[in-house]
């Protein structure tokens, strides 16, 4: 599903089994799609926010499997993308039966359209509805056995961490419940572009984090000022920051002696000259890293440097990573989902 103007219509399902942190987290981060990388770097993506709402069969509200009551904020209405989260489940009882509502719901809103996804137990609600059957899906490794007994139908893979079904692929599982970040992800990627879904990963440091928050920060907004010819300056670098030697051609352009215009362009923007074009030439590295199969050995020369060890030296005291590792994390990060077809 590609961006439309018309946002899609997000329900996670609330059931007196589901448990609070994933439907928050969940709400939390497509409510975050198109906002929160503006609001803390200052850049505009352009991107359409999502939203996501809560939604249960009991709308005066539901006591979960932890204790909270939740208020959902409709009921069971018409929706273009629903998921349910991970459900506290008895795996020595049958869930043959249960609940009905919710699961002729399910099986509606699939003829209609939607797509309807589960995280981790909440792949038996999937079964439930009777929408698996004859699919691939995924669970959590300890309820594969439940899927298997009660739903012979179903094809469980518990080793994937997402799985796709049906010819367009609008039935979706996930592994266990700290999968929810990888569907999240997988989601927004193909709601909002896989650049929109690498900033969400940056801003809640999904993925791996053994190499600390470096591999995530962005670079900081440069600071808004009123110094015309320095913004003049910005819009030229903007264009041409692969150039051999822009901070040369910037002082010619500038007019001004080159300690006369360092400290005029720091006090404007909070960088140096030098630190603002490596940082304009990283961004770039990094979003063709993160989003393109470019050459790791071409990078460096589309960016601006001309000595590819430069460029690595530099990339790895910024990021914290080398160039092939720092792909490699968002290569793992949007692997390719088993689908019906591989299985």
């Amino acid at each position: 599903m590609t961006e439309t103007t018309a946002p899609p219509s997000i329900a996670l399902l609330l059931l007196p089994e589901s448990t609070p942190a994933l439907l928050y987290g969940l709400q939390e981060v497509f409510g975050s799609v198109g906002l929160a990388w503006r609001d803390l770097t200052g850049e505009d993506t352009g991107v359409t926010p999502l939203e996501a709402r809560i939604v249960a069969n009991e709308p005066t509200g539901v006591k979960t499997a932890f204790g909270p009551v939740i208020v959902p904020d409709s009921g069971l209405d018409d929706f273009d993308l629903i998921i349910t989260t991970d459900l506290t489940l008895d795996t020595s009882v049958s869930p043959r039966g249960r609940w009905p509502q919710e699961a002729a719901w399910l099986q509606r809103q699939f003829e209609r359209g939607a797509m309807v996804c589960s995280v981790c137990t909440g792949a038996v609600l999937l079964a439930e509805s009777g929408l698996l059957d004859g699919h691939t899906a995924t669970t959590h490794w300890a309820a594969a056995r439940l899927l298997r007994t009660h739903y012979p139908d179903v094809q469980v893979e518990p080793a994937r961490i997402i799985a796709l079904a049906g010819a367009e692929q609008r039935l979706i599982t996930s592994g266990g419940s700290a999968s929810w970040e990888d569907l999240a992800l997988y989601l927004i990627d193909r709601l909002r572009g896989r650049q929109e879904a690498v900033r969400i990963a940056k801003i809640f440091l999904f993925g791996d984090r053994s190499e600390g928050q470096l591999p995530f920060t962005a670079a900081e907004s440069p600071r808004r000022h009123d110094d015309a010819l320095v913004r003049e300056l910005q819009l030229w670098l903007a264009d041409n920051y692969d150039r051999s030697n822009p901070v040369q051609e910037l002082t010619a352009r500038s007019g001004l002696p080159p300690r006369t215009l360092s400290r005029r362009f720091r006090a404007a923007t909070g960088y140096s000259p030098i630190d603002y074009v490596q940082t304009l030439r990283l961004e770039e590295a990094k979003q063709l890293l993160e989003a393109t199969a470019t050459r790791l050995e071409d990078i460096p020369a589309m960016v601006g440097y001309e000595d590819p060890t430069h460029f690595r030296r530099l990339f790895k005291r910024r990021t914290g990573t080398t160039p092939a590792q720092y792909r490699r994390r968002y290569s793992r990060l949007f692997g390719t989902p088993l689908s019906d077809t591989e299985s």
